[in-house]
């Protein structure tokens, strides 16, 4: 698929089919994911893939109680916005097949000067705006790409890292890696349709 297309194409599709993705496109999705830029060429990440529904459920419980542990009594109109999250949370649970993305840290040329400084590596991150977790982003980024030159759809989900010591612990992540986000990819039950994006005008501006 042209390239122009893909992007154009590309939307968040968060209802799949119970065709199952092949071994080969799940490792070719994330072999184009370690394509991506990251800082000091680190290629901090690590990609898991999940198509276990004893896992998938295991993980979509974890979640539901996490938000039950974080909300715990609801009423009225907060009930629907907790209902509302627990959907959008779990709602992986119906997708063939699950990517984690893990990172771990990287060393900065400026990590190198820190014995002369005040600073931490993690001083550095926060006043760089955590350029480990900006390529973590182009990675997946790549990934979403992907799925959709190759026939899928994808969904790239944060709302369920509300549970992320225990998705952790149940996907067996160890450091040096953390979890930092989650893709469901699969076959679409229909044609996704992208949201409708803001004009070039409304997001470009040339300084003079």
């Amino acid at each position: 698929m042209e390239l122009n297309e893909t992007i154009t194409q590309r939307a968040s599709v968060r209802n799949f089919t119970d065709e199952p993705i092949s071994l080969e496109d799940l490792k070719e999705m994330v072999r184009r994911a370690g394509l991506a830029p990251s800082i000091n060429n680190s290629q901090p990440w690590k990609f898991y893939a999940i198509t276990n529904q004893n896992i998938l459920q295991a993980m979509a419980k974890a979640v539901q109680m996490k938000i039950d542990e974080l909300f715990p009594d609801v009423s009225g109109k907060d009930a629907n916005i907790k209902a509302t999250i627990n959907i959008f949370s779990t709602i992986f649970v119906k997708a063939p097949a699950v990517i984690a993305v893990a990172a771990s840290s990287y060393e900065a040329l400026s990590d190198k000067m820190l014995s002369n400084s005040n600073l931490t590596h993690d001083d550095l991150n926060v006043l760089r705006i955590y350029p480990d977790i900006q390529s973590v982003g182009a990675s997946v980024q790549n990934l979403l790409l992907t799925a959709v030159d190759l026939g899928y759809g994808a969904c790239w989900l944060s709302g369920m890292l509300v549970a992320r010591e225990e998705l952790q612990e149940i996907l067996k992540i160890e450091d040096p890696y953390k979890l930092i986000t989650f893709v469901a990819v699969g076959k679409t039950e229909e044609k996704p349709v992208p949201k409708q994006k803001k004009n070039v005008d409304e997001i470009f501006e040339l300084l003079e």
